[in-house]
């Protein structure tokens, strides 16, 4: 069947060309790789990012070792309870990190929304707890120790206005200082004895920061923002390469619909029953989930790579296995013959995965959609 339609894709562009000469347009059925991407990137001083698909293939391969966590925090003790079971957590994510992917080491750790300051009390000025001090201390140690990212999710209390809590995701990196903190945006409505409330009284954000990392650049969100779209397409706008999603909701279709629409990965930890990775084309890559959802606590660890391309289906791709067949083990991909794609990227420090793509004679999938546009342009004669 997929033979078939490549045929008749071709029959179709060869039969437009008279119609496209017509119409005064040059036209090139074969696609010319530029001087970018005939040069094979040696180093990468800036890591490639941007919403386009094809631009992150360009740099030497991006590495990163996520891990998520997922845990019923409201049911655990204090302060000093969840800073503790957050802690033995973050061990066992780094445990499973370094058997499954040994000598490596973690590069980002996600906890789930409020993990520290979760329930107890309804006003959110008696949930709230300051950074500095036991949290930062704790979350700290624990970055330098592993040498990792830390996404933290609490109420804070604002240090400069100690009457005002915002609900929060505080990005730490690997000497355990703050990288940033981004504050939510949309709390959702809570009722209250004297009425409704945001969350029991936060103070709802008004940015969407981004952060740069060693690794790449990472946005964050938090559970009830997944009803608004805008912010997620900000963090495509300035260029997010991962989006932390902590939650308390366990949803996989908006996480894998916005990581579809911003080509971003999307990495969530939740309270209970899932914890999900998905690839720029909204496909689940990794998962785990819970039976007991008040009970069970589980982390999941996965390696993504940022300097990745999107390659869509040809008859010759053979579903990847093109590309095993010419690199062997240089390259990984996981592909979809039910969404016709593939995310790959290359396992050479030498070697560019757009470099590859191109010695193939294949074609990434934002040039080719856009080559495609221009040729239905040319062959109408207008843009519609």
């Amino acid at each position: 069947m997929k033979n078939a339609m490549h045929a008749v894709r071709i029959l179709f562009l060869l039969s437009a060309l008279p119609l496209a000469s017509q119409a005064g347009s040059v036209l090139n059925l074969k696609h010319q790789p530029t001087a970018q991407e005939k040069c094979c990137v040696q180093s990468a001083a800036e890591p490639a990012v941007t919403t386009n698909y094809d631009a992150a293939a360009y740099s030497p391969p991006r590495k990163v070792i996520v891990g998520t966590i997922m845990h019923w925090f409201k049911q655990t003790g204090g302060l000093d309870e969840r800073l503790k079971k957050a802690s033995e957590l973050i061990d066992e994510v780094a445990q499973e990190s370094a058997k499954k992917y040994p000598g490596k080491g973690l590069d980002l750790v996600v906890l789930p929304e409020n993990a520290i300051t979760m329930g107890r009390f309804p006003a959110a000025k008696n949930r709230a707890v300051p950074l500095e001090g036991k949290v930062l201390d704790t979350f700290g140690k624990l970055a330098r120790q592993y040498k990792t990212y830390i996404v933290v999710a609490m109420m804070m209390q604002e240090p400069e206005k100690p009457d005002v809590t915002s609900n929060v995701a505080v990005l730490l990196d690997r000497q355990g200082r703050v990288v940033g903190i981004y504050r939510k945006v949309h709390p959702v409505i809570s009722p209250g004895e004297k009425g409704e409330t945001l969350e029991g009284g936060v103070m709802p954000g008004s940015e969407y920061p981004v952060f740069q990392c060693d690794f790449g650049k990472i946005g964050m969100q938090i559970c009830w923002d997944i009803s608004y779209e805008e912010g997620f397409m900000r963090l495509a706008e300035k260029g997010a390469e991962i989006v932390a999603v902590c939650s308390a909701s366990p949803q996989t279709i908006r996480p894998a619909s916005y990581a579809l629409r911003g080509k971003y990965y999307v990495v969530t930890a939740n309270l209970r029953d899932n914890l999900s990775v998905f690839n720029p084309i909204g496909m689940m890559v990794a998962q785990v989930t819970s039976k007991d959802s008040n009970v069970e606590s589980r982390v999941l660890v996965h390696e993504i790579d940022l300097a990745y391309a999107v390659v869509s289906w040809s008859a010759d791709l053979d579903n990847g296995r093109l590309f095993t067949r010419k690199f062997g083990d240089k390259v990984g991909y996981i592909y979809s013959d039910r969404e016709d794609r593939g995310v790959f990227w290359s396992n050479d420090p030498k070697i560019p995965i757009a470099t590859m793509v191109h010695q193939l004679n294949q074609e990434m999938d934002d040039s080719y959609i856009e080559r495609c546009r221009r040729f239905q342009d040319a062959v109408r004669g207008k843009t519609p």
